[in-house]
């Protein structure tokens, strides 16, 4: 089976979790009843976006992996038979918290759980405080429908990690979001951006590419939703703008071969000239100044010509 209904759904959060897991469940129906047959919610889907504010008592908000709520989930797409993507709050210990995605399969099994990498930090982004960095890696789940991989919100903007999904053999990656108003530059919308360099990925690698988001106003954010499917040349296939909505298209796994066979990325990878891409940053050390003179960077030949002797040892 090459072909394959993906669906997305993209919801406003109110202030109720009960509420929003009932929306959330009667979308996941609307798209199952449109031939969905992969389902992805959006980035902590069943609360608002807490990290707004920074508060010791939206730790309440965790749940260990056997809660009611994700059990609730894997029942119902063991019943709709589809893959669902839940992304979730994660309590994994005491004071140990992360931002994670559950996969259940489409007889219910879990296959495994995603553990966001990039925790950013920023004016009402406060994830820092509330997550610990990921420590699952990158997995590929092979499902009843394809194998995908999953990237939650920031990871999504990383190149290195759709190209490691991908490399593992991941077809579709999934990018469940919560991304609005930039609080410190209200005169900007990374709409554009975002989707430009996140369907990019599709290119670069050769896959599918399916992100959702969640919309509409909470508290002092506007999350401007825009929620899509790319293609493995990045073109949309299909998206939805500031409100409400899933979308459910159908794509064809075949298509990924075609491309590769096209845009040889894959063949054409230096891997053997890659080394700098594993060190956090190579600018030149500068070297202390002596007043009145512009000899600060002097020693910055010296630190490139060391790297390129050893990268042309390791070959």
């Amino acid at each position: 089976m090459s072909k394959v209904k993906v669906g997305l759904i993209q919801i406003h959060c109110g202030e109720f979790i009960e509420q929003n897991i009932q929306k959330t469940i009667e979308k996941i129906k609307e798209t199952v009843n449109k031939g969905a047959q992969i389902v992805c919610l959006q980035e902590l889907f069943s609360s608002q976006y807490f990290p707004q504010t920074v508060s010791v008592e939206n730790y309440d908000l965790a749940e260990d992996v056997d809660s009611g709520a994700l059990a609730e989930m894997g029942e119902l797409a063991k019943e709709l038979g589809i893959v669902l993507i839940v992304p979730f709050y994660e309590r994994a210990g005491a004071g140990i918290y992360f931002n994670s995605a559950a996969v259940f399969d489409a007889d219910g099994e879990c296959l495994g759980i995603t553990r966001k990498n990039h925790i950013p930090d920023g004016p009402q982004y406060h994830e820092k405080y509330y997550f610990v960095p990921g420590n699952t890696g990158y997995p590929v789940y092979e499902t009843a429908y394809g194998k995908i991989g999953v990237g939650i919100c920031w990871d999504e903007w990383f190149p290195e990690v759709a190209r490691i999904l991908s490399l593992q053999g991941a077809e579709i990656l999934f990018y469940p979001s919560a991304i609005g108003s930039e609080p410190d530059h209200p005169e900007i919308s990374t709409r554009p951006s975002w989707e430009k360099a996140i369907s990019a990925h599709g290119i670069s690698n050769g896959v599918f590419v399916a992100a959702t988001n969640r919309v509409g106003q909470e508290k002092d954010m506007n999350f401007y939703g825009g929620s899509f499917i790319s293609d493995t040349l990045g073109n949309i296939l299909a998206s939805l703008d500031d409100e409400e909505g899933i979308i459910v298209q159908e794509i064809d796994l075949k298509e990924i071969e075609k491309t590769r066979n096209i845009l040889q990325f894959f063949r054409d990878r230096r891997v053997d000239t890659y080394d700098p891409i594993l060190q956090k940053e190579m600018l030149p050390t500068p070297s202390p100044s002596k007043k009145g003179t512009n000899k600060g960077l002097s020693c910055s030949n010296e630190n490139r010509l060391q790297w390129k002797k050893s990268s042309m040892a390791s070959t």
